[in-house]
């Protein structure tokens, strides 16, 4: 009976051997991970933030600069603009930082006026500007002029063209050939780059025509752009340079965004060409440049990382 207890034990071990063996190797086979190697993580969505708690990045951006006129003569005056605020915000405490033009399209692409008080042409900058600091990122960037003649086009004025309105031809980090008329810029909008500025001719930006000239210009030229933005994880900005009157200390200007998950309603947060830089830097991890350091994120996005 000893012996016979010896030769079921010594089977019964090896069953149960093979048995172990059997279910690993089916295990492996299955495509499971083996037992020491990682899990790998999922890949983040497109658009998702890269560390938790911040801000998720838009696709792309859209900046519109328009001209000289005072915040309330736009809610006013254009139904278009209008729109867009009821369904974005509107930064209602929005100021420009001087008079004339040239040096808040300078604030507002570099963080600085660069000493530049006035609309003098041509001006040079090594930066560096925000244009500048996407490419860096290996991010993209163009600018779109309407009148501009040609790609890279240096001079001063064309038509209703004013490089005053175009602070990236004047900075050296920023390819020439990125600045590009307004007839280049895609109408699938997924090809745009992931921040782009538009700039309507001297008569389109209101600067020399009616208010409801202009925001018949908008509507016919982002009015789709608005409406892609809001479900395609991007973001349109307009804003002003500065108020109609040189003789306003306040300065005040209005500025619309709107885009998926912009926070819906009036914006009372003090704000200005050199806070709108500092939230475009931090959507995308730039470094705050100039003035821009000192000034504050704005928040009309802050709901998106909820």
């Amino acid at each position: 009976m000893g012996r016979i207890r010896q030769i079921a034990t010594a089977l019964a071990s090896a069953s149960c051997a093979a048995l172990l063996t059997a279910c690993m190797t089916a295990a492996t086979s299955s495509g499971s991970p083996h037992p020491s190697e990682p899990v790998p993580a999922p890949s983040p969505t497109p658009g998702a933030a890269a560390t938790a708690g911040a801000v998720p990045r838009p696709d792309h951006v859209v900046i519109v600069v328009l001209e000289n006129e005072e915040q309330g003569e736009v809610m006013d005056e254009a139904p278009f603009l209008a729109s867009l605020a009821a369904a974005g915000t509107s930064l209602t405490d929005m100021h420009a930082e001087t008079h004339p033009s040239q040096p808040n399209y300078l604030a507002l692409f570099s963080g600085d006026t660069q000493g530049v008080s006035d609309d003098d042409c041509p001006r040079s900058f090594p930066g560096p500007s925000l244009g500048g600091e996407l490419l860096a990122a290996g991010l993209t960037f163009a600018a779109y002029s309407e009148d501009l003649p040609e790609a890279g086009f240096t001079g001063c004025r064309h038509e209703g063209y004013a490089r005053k309105h175009a602070p990236w031809a004047n900075f050296t980090d920023v390819p020439e050939q990125l600045h590009q008329p307004l007839t280049a810029m895609p109408t699938d909008f997924a090809r745009l780059p992931t921040v782009s500025f538009v700039i309507p001719n001297l008569c389109h930006d209101m600067h020399d025509c009616p208010v409801a000239q202009g925001d018949a210009w908008m509507r016919e030229h982002l009015g789709d752009y608005a409406t892609w933005a809001r479900t395609h994880n991007s973001l349109l900005l307009v804003t002003f340079d500065e108020s109609e009157s040189h003789g306003d200390p306040n300065n005040h200007i209005a500025t619309i965004a709107v885009g998926q998950g912009v926070t819906q309603g009036p914006d009372p947060e003090h704000a200005d060409h050199y806070s709108l830089l500092r939230t475009l830097q931090e959507l995308y991890a730039l470094p705050p440049l100039g003035h821009s350091a000192d000034a504050a994120p704005l928040t009309f996005l802050r709901r998106r990382a909820g």
